[in-house]
């Protein structure tokens, strides 16, 4: 968030792998094992013109396996964190990848349909970080009869959840009950099944993300219909860069169907995914994918794998499924925009009184869960005309007006004392809303002052007479200095007085205007000003254009 709001950078707080040398002991032999438990990836291998290798089945001794685990005490505010060195990651071989499954639904006691659950979110979360459903809405996600498969119909799932409106291509499905019951989860929540007999020529006319879902890392061999067509309909999508209609991305679960796991798009003619959403660990083919995005879902691998490996692993940010691996690509920055889709902000509907109409939008702000819904921006200017701006936090509101509390030698305070004049600015993203307020700004009671001083957290009271606001210090070991001594002279609980130099404001309003973001820029801005009408003070309400 910023400081006071302002939103913490994307930084990644670790990722370095350690590869371990020396050789590791077997954690099973499945081929010895009385209970057999396929891998969660295998397919049947009537899909493939060649039988799976018995080799995958068989255990490893010496693995340089690094994958990834969860951290659940990082504390990072955005949904997906960038691994800056992607070289450093480790990329995992069919067999590596192949055991690691195993162990997880072995010993570790992981079901087939938590596995694929956590995937398939994983991939639906990486989507929704890149393409937002107000532009790529229209999903079709192709399923394969394997696990695979299953994470695709677990994402459209949760795609349609985020907004998004799925469509499923599913031809050769699995006739067993965890698949089926996630066919009928679909079909309850009316996302359409299209046979391929049902989809256009050309994919693009009707869809804006295309969702690869048909092999996993244990496909061997060459697609047999209807997927070798599946696979060239998405193929045949790079024409669409020779003209001026944009095509539909495509994004890839953990591996491109009809690439080789470990050798990648061998010969150059398969697809070329947009977005790769790795699962557990990238697997070798990883390294060929030239596309913008590349993620790393499936937060499902416990410690204990990491400390068997002695592996260094990376945290998720927050409670996120998934994780950016490498760097997003270069942005065009005059290309950015979000097209608005909003209920449509009309006269007739708002409040007569723009306290009230701001009291009902702060209340949706606060009920959609947004962060800090009270941050504003406060901008004020000085005798030069210098105009300045800061986040602030709104801490009570009235027909009086809004307040706020700041110290009062602060720049901020410097401007208003030279020009009581100043113009607040919410904005809540998650409703596409702005509000303005312009008004005449005055000091609260020093009594209004000292009581909500008191009411803040003793640190926070501390800090309030530590810091010196807007004037320079030597360093950040002076504040913590100070703050210590302090905190040692009231560690009995008594009273902390409140400095002279720290108090409130309070905005009185002259304007307001209510914003909602629109689709093609045809914006809504209602402004409320005052005007006289036989002796009484009323808001008088106008449209501006957008």
């Amino acid at each position: 968030m910023w400081s006071s709001l302002a939103r913490k950078s994307r930084t990644m707080t670790c990722l370095f792998l350690a590869t371990h040398q020396s050789s590791l002991p077997l954690i099973f032999n499945i081929s010895n094992s009385n209970v057999h438990k396929p891998s969660r990836s295998f397919h049947h291998n009537a899909l493939s013109n060649n039988k799976l290798s018995p080799a995958i089945l068989t255990p490893i001794p010496s693995l340089s396996i690094r994958a990834f685990c969860s951290n659940p005490s990082a504390k990072m505010a955005d949904r997906a964190v960038q691994i800056q060195n992607p070289d450093s990651v480790s990329y995992l071989k069919q067999r590596e990848a192949a055991e690691i499954d195993e162990i997880l639904m072995g010993p570790l006691g992981f079901s087939v349909d938590q596995l694929m659950e956590l995937a398939g979110l994983s991939v639906a979360e990486s989507i929704a970080e890149v393409y937002k459903p107000s532009e790529y809405k229209r999903v079709l996600a192709i399923c394969g009869p394997g696990n695979n498969g299953g994470d695709g119909l677990v994402a459209a799932r949760h795609l349609y959840h985020f907004g998004y409106k799925p469509s499923v291509c599913y031809p050769k499905r699995t006739p067993k009950p965890l698949y089926s019951g996630l066919v009928t989860q679909l079909e309850s929540l009316s996302v359409p099944f299209l046979s391929v007999e049902d989809l256009p020529l050309d994919l693009s006319k009707d869809f804006d993300i295309l969702v690869d879902a048909m092999f996993g890392f244990s496909f061997h061999g060459t697609p047999r219909p209807p997927f070798d067509d599946l696979i060239q309909r998405l193929v045949s999508l790079r024409d669409h860069d020779q003209t001026h209609q944009k095509p539909p991305v495509i994004v890839s679960i953990d591996i491109p169907s009809g690439w080789h796991v470990e050798e990648g798009d061998i010969g150059g003619e398969g697809i070329k995914p947009d977005m790769l959403v790795s699962l557990t660990a990238p697997k070798l083919c990883a390294k060929k994918f030239c596309g913008p995005h590349h993620f790393l879902g499936g937060r499902f691998v416990p410690p204990s794998i990491a400390d068997k490996y002695k592996l260094c692993l990376p945290p998720y940010p927050g409670t996120s499924m998934c994780v950016r691996i490498g760097k997003p690509p270069k942005i065009d920055i005059s290309a950015l925009r979000e097209n608005y889709i909003s209920p449509e902000l009309l006269e007739e509907q708002v409040e007569a009184d723009p306290i009230d109409q701001f009291c009902k939008w702060f209340d949706d702000a606060v009920a959609a869960s947004l962060k800090e819904p009270n941050a504003m921006a406060l901008s004020t200017a000085g005798k030069d005309g210098k105009p300045s701006s800061r986040m602030v936090l709104l801490k009570g509101v009235d027909k009086d007006g809004f307040v706020w509390y700041t110290n009062y030698d602060s720049r901020k305070a410097h401007d208003l004392s030279d020009n009581p004049h100043a113009s607040l600015l919410f904005y809540w993203d998650g409703l596409n809303r702005q509000v303005r307020v312009e008004g005449s700004v005055q000091k609260v009671s020093d009594e209004e002052s000292e009581q909500y001083f008191h009411s803040r957290p003793r640190g926070s009271q501390i800090g309030a007479i530590v810091s010196k606001q807007s004037t320079v210090v030597p360093g950040r070991h002076v504040l913590h200095q100070q703050y210590k001594e302090l905190e040692e002279t009231f560690s009995d609980g008594s009273l902390i007085p409140k400095p002279k130099h720290w108090g409130g404001y309070r905005l009185k309003p002259e304007l307001f205007e209510f914003w909602q973001g629109q689709k093609s820029r045809l914006h809504d801005r209602l402004q409320y000003s005052p005007q006289e009408i036989n002796g009484q003070q009323v808001w008088k309400i106008e449209r501006l254009a957008p």
